[in-house]
């Protein structure tokens, strides 16, 4: 296959909501460049972008396919990227990494929930976009009602290059008015005759023609003189106006195809080859020390890895963007974020599921190598000598989680590995073994997603597992003072066990004064503290230990066992078993045995000690309390914050931004179970949310009762 040069390849993202038509526009594209010699379809199973299984189970996009195709001495790359908001990561991996996004509406829905959530991505990496108006033979199809809800949900930059005659079942040609030429075709599509404009479509296309002419020339000052000058642009002026407003999202043109019919696509493809940047006019890439990276072939080679992939018969696969230099087959890179070297002993020009050997990429080309050895996503492999490491791509943080487990326990390592595969695959499922909880927890962008995964586990890896609601990492504290004493006797034959401690317990704040004489049914107790350790808890708080032992009661050796002891217990809080945080502990007597004493007994002495107190001092338990600041439509106000106050939240405050009311609360953990399909379905999945930890408060009476209750009957159903 040909080598490519910087000033010959363009790097374009495929999006748009589920159903749009992406995965068949995808197959008409690489029709139209030869690159496929017939066009599959979604209901056959046979395209060459939508290739897994869930997908064909599905009957839409799963993973993000990497594709290419030839046009006009160029080389088109494109990332086709699932719909559905569950699977954002592939569309953000796509807009890391290529320059210009084709953003497809299905003409018979309008403008969908999911076309606005990825045109905000478009905006926060500031990517050109054309819009392609699609689907224009379905007997539901309105052009008009759709431009009039994109130019309501992306602005009045929106300008119409094509518009379609004869929309529906009967759609067979359209108007360009960037050629002032019509299109038609036969049943078939493929190549269009190109007619002068109808004399009925004369009038509407100049109108159409003037305003594109304006919205070019606005975009650059010597094209608004010639404007001025000649009262029109030629279509090169105009070309030069269209690229200038493009990249800077001044401009968003809108194309018209029938993808199934293979109707407008070869003129959307002219467009791309003509107007849209080569990888060789876009600005240079930052490493992550902030310096730029020319897209140069003559360069020192460094590749960015940004997608992995485990194909059927083949292994890993990692697909890569060339940031530098030029690749080939048998070179060796340094891959600088494991510190080893890898050899990239095949390349590959990647068509979905079919791959074209090639002996060179070069600077700005995505292709694909097979069994690098340590190499993953995100990361950077350079030559000798370069030092280069670019930023990993950045994902959402996850919205939904559950709890898994294999149906099987002997299958828990071999879980362990799917999970690992897949997090590789999707880094947006993220896997978290908690100690804690004695949970596997799954974090994911919703129900969807997870309920995905699951399906690939026990249909493609053959394992069954079950989810389960997620435990809450409560926390266990005290509010008041309390005293007790524990013996610990043992004694069977030789030498026993004995340790006896005194302790107080109160709750601990930050600069709270060092303990002199505390008070208990009319009793002072006085201490002389000799020496205080502050541990920094690993689950949050501390706990402060202070020796005020006198009179050597307890021996010095002693102390760090009834430390032990303690920290035991706080890792198994006395009320439910959850962490403890932030107790003052004060052993200020004691007793030992010159013979039987010895750490063990001084442990268990402490931890009892400990846990009796606890239960006199006022138990509490503690709930995380998250920040959660959701977007949502004006009209969807009402039914979303009645859902939050169902929900414990505390609103903090309401405000608007960029078309949405934005709510802020604190929520309890417990009530954001399931809140990603919740709000989806209040919304029409039109509303978005983050969350994020806050602090941990105590929770409600009632609800502690409840904890309580739930923790005994599970203690006895143990035991049994």
């Amino acid at each position: 296959m040909k080598v490519y040069q910087a000033d010959q390849i363009k790097n374009i993202s495929l999006l748009g909501s589920s159903g749009s038509g992406k995965t068949t526009l995808a197959e008409a594209m690489l029709f139209e460049g030869g690159v496929v010699n017939r066009r599959g379809n979604i209901e056959n199973k046979n395209t060459i972008s939508d290739y897994h299984r869930v997908e064909h189970e599905y009957g839409y996009s799963v993973f993000s396919s990497v594709l290419f195709t030839e046009w006009q001495e160029k080389k088109l790359n494109f990332i086709d990227a699932p719909g559905a908001d569950d699977f954002i990561s592939g569309a953000i991996t796509a807009l890391n990494v290529t320059d210009t996004a084709l953003m497809v509406l299905n003409t018979a829905q309008g403008v969908e929930v999911g076309t606005e959530n990825l045109f905000r991505y478009t905006e926060t990496y500031h990517k050109p976009v054309i819009f392609v108006a699609n689907q224009l033979d379905h007997e539901k199809a309105n052009f008009d009602n759709t431009m009039d809800m994109a130019k309501e949900a992306f602005g009045r930059k929106l300008v119409i290059v094509q518009y379609p005659i004869n929309v529906g079942p009967g759609f067979d040609a359209l108007v360009d008015v960037l050629k002032m030429k019509m299109y038609k075709w036969g049943p078939d599509g493929g190549e269009p005759e190109i007619l002068e404009i109808p004399d009925s479509e004369k009038a509407k296309a100049d109108e159409l023609h003037n305003e594109l002419v304006e919205a070019a020339a606005e975009n650059d000052e010597d094209l608004m003189e010639l404007f001025f000058e000649k009262g029109s642009l030629d279509e090169e002026e105009m070309r030069r106006g269209i690229r200038k407003g493009l990249v800077g999202r001044d401009l968003f043109p809108v194309f018209c195809v029938s993808a199934i019919k293979d109707m407008g696509v070869r003129r959307l493809m002219e467009f791309l080859g003509n107007i849209i940047p080569l990888v060789s006019q876009m600005p240079p890439k930052k490493n992550n020390k902030g310096e730029d990276v020319l897209c140069d072939p003559n360069g020192p080679a460094s590749i960015f890895v940004f997608k992995t992939s485990i194909e059927p018969h083949l292994g890993e696969v990692s697909f890569f963007k060339v940031m530098s230099g030029k690749v080939s087959e048998g070179m060796d890179l340094y891959n600088m974020t494991r510190e080893s070297k890898e050899r990239l002993s095949q390349l590959y020009c990647v068509a979905g599921n079919t791959r074209h050997k090639v002996e060179e990429l070069q600077a700005g080309d995505i292709g694909a190598t097979v069994k690098l050895k340590e190499t993953k996503t995100n990361h950077t492999l350079n030559t000798k000598g370069c030092n280069f490491i670019f930023e990993p791509i950045k994902y959402p943080d996850p919205k939904y989680r559950t709890a898994v487990r294999p149906v099987n326990e002997s299958d828990d390592e071999r879980l362990g590995e799917i999970f690992q595969r897949m997090h590789e695959e999707d880094p947006t499922i993220v896997v978290e073994y908690s100690k804690e909880l004695k949970q596997i927890l799954v974090h994911g962008q919703g129900e969807f997603h997870l309920n995905t995964m699951k399906w690939r586990i026990e249909n493609n890896d053959k394992l069954p597992i079950e989810f389960l609601t997620p435990k809450i990492p409560y926390r266990e504290t005290i509010t008041k003072q309390a005293r007790a004493d524990y013996r610990h006797k043992k004694q069977s034959g030789g030498a026993g066990q004995f340790g006896e401690v005194h302790l107080i317990i109160e709750p601990y704040y930050e600069e709270m004064p060092a303990p002199t004489v505390y008070k208990f049914n009319g009793q002072e107790v006085k201490v002389n503290v000799r020496n205080t350790e502050e541990i920094e808890l690993n689950w949050g708080g501390k706990l402060v230990f202070c020796n005020c032992i006198v009179g050597g009661a307890i021996d010095n050796r002693f102390m760090p066992a009834i430390m032990k002891g303690l920290m035991e217990k706080m890792e198994e809080g006395p009320l439910t078993g959850s962490y403890a945080r932030d107790i003052r502990v004060c052993v200020y007597d004691g007793k030992m045995h010159p013979v039987d004493s010895n750490e063990i007994s001084f442990k268990l002495a402490g931890r009892h000690a400990f846990s009796q107190a606890f239960k006199e001092a006022g138990p509490k338990i503690l709930e995380p309390i998250y920040d959660v600041e959701v977007r949502v439509p004006s009209d969807r106000m009402g039914d979303v914050m009645s859902d939050l106050q169902g929900r414990r939240s505390i609103i903090e405050g309401m405000n608007s931004e960029k078309g949405f009311e934005v709510i802020k609360a604190k929520v309890p953990l417990k009530e954001m179970n399931k809140y990603s399909t919740s709000l989806s379905s209040l919304t029409g999945g039109r509303a978005f949310y983050t969350m994020s930890y806050s602090k941990y408060e105590k929770v409600p009476p009632e609800i502690q009762e409840q904890l309580l209750a739930d923790y005994e009957k599970a203690s006895k159903n143990k035991e049994e």
